[in-house]
């Protein structure tokens, strides 16, 4: 039977999600890596090191392995594992020949991250022209860049974000408006977009463990339980979702941290430790053609208490020395505070294009 056509006010969206993607990158650069268990990260140390998991192939996840676990779990996991430090260039570069096989596949494009993004493809017509423009993107990408993406197909962005992650690796969903609910009523409520633990603690608190039964809940319910959070489950939880694919999006933040190996009081090596965090997102930042304004310092002490502090320039920037300056001054009360540091970083956000920003002060 073929898919029906699109009611005139229906959208086809397409997610796109690239499987493992630093790990996979790396299997590919190394093919002798192929098959095996990859962890890009931190150092592990043999089981000591304190930073966490980038990201991790399949064969790796196959040990219990996830993205943002502590590297020292992960060591001990999978200690026969290859474990590599993150080489953030490598990835941009083949994260712009993915966009570009993707723009070209669009009739709006909106990255969503570095390995991720979303299509709004509804001049295809038809959820059939849809699935078989998603199996070309699939194949151009698996031929073309030796890399696999797991793709949803679906009426708006929620359902086919979901979609995307409903057959990983490398697989294809689509979810045609009439059976959007189906789709969605066995999915645990972490699917949703915005819950984590602790909100999907609370519901299932609540009694609330599936969509489906969310979705029995009544709007006043969820809002006295979540503020106005409730109300936008409500509407999730009915596949509910007009936010447009819009190309003008951009990469929100950038920013870089760095765990050490044994907690400290050197408040000069902190500093040094900061600065380099600043430089590195720096680089990010001439790397992507992108000036901040929004700089975020964050500091995390011996009892895993952890702090920020944010400033707004008047202008976008990417002077090191403006970056490094504010940086150091936003961490000082905390370097003052005369406690042992876990972990130190920074972030750039509030970003635009280079080209639309005052030229840079000497001596960038």
């Amino acid at each position: 039977m073929k898919t029906p056509k699109l009611h005139p006010a229906e959208r086809i969206v397409m997610h796109v999600d690239m499987d493992c993607f630093f790990a996979a990158v790396e299997q590919r650069e190394a093919p002798g890596l192929l098959g095996k268990p990859v962890i890009v990260g931190a150092d592990p140390r043999r089981g000591l090191g304190r930073g966490i998991v980038a990201t991790c192939s399949y064969e790796a996840r196959r040990f219990g392995v996830r993205s943002a676990m502590p590297i020292s779990t992960a060591w001990r996991l999978c200690p026969s594992a290859v474990f590599l430090r993150p080489r953030f260039s490598l990835y941009s570069q083949a994260s712009r020949r993915v966009m570009e096989v993707l723009a070209r596949a669009a009739d709006v494009l909106e990255p969503a991250g570095i390995d991720e993004a979303y299509l709004d493809v509804s001049t295809l017509g038809t959820f059939e022209a849809a699935r078989d423009r998603a199996r070309a993107v699939q194949a151009e990408i698996r031929d073309g860049l030796g890399l696999s993406c797991a793709v949803g197909v679906a009426p708006n962005k929620l359902v086919a974000k979901i979609a995307s992650d409903h057959r990983k690796p490398g697989g294809l969903t689509v979810v045609i408006g009439s059976r959007v609910r189906e789709f969605l009523d066995p999915k645990p409520v972490s699917a949703l977009r915005g819950v984590g633990p602790k909100t999907r603690e609370a519901l299932v608190g609540l009694g609330y463990e599936t969509v489906a039964q969310l979705r029995e809940a009544s709007e006043q319910r969820l809002t006295a339980a979540l503020g106005g959070f409730g109300a936008a489950l409500w509407r999730q939880a009915r596949g509910l979702d007009d936010r447009p694919v819009d190309a003008s999006r951009q990469v929100k933040s950038m920013g870089r941290e760095r765990t050490f190996s044994c907690d400290t009081d050197d408040m000069a090596l902190v500093r040094r430790t900061l600065s380099h965090c600043v430089e590195r997102v720096r680089r990010d930042l001439l790397e992507e053609a992108s000036w901040a304004r929004t700089l975020t310092v964050k500091v995390r002490f011996e009892s895993y208490e952890t702090h920020s502090r944010q400033t707004t320039l008047k202008l976008a920037t990417a002077s090191r020395a403006v970056l490094e300056s504010a940086a150091l001054s936003l961490a000082e009360p905390f370097l003052s505070a005369g406690r042992r540091v876990r972990l130190v970083g920074f972030s750039a956000s509030s970003l635009s294009p280079a080209e639309e920003a005052l030229p840079l002060e000497p001596g960038l």
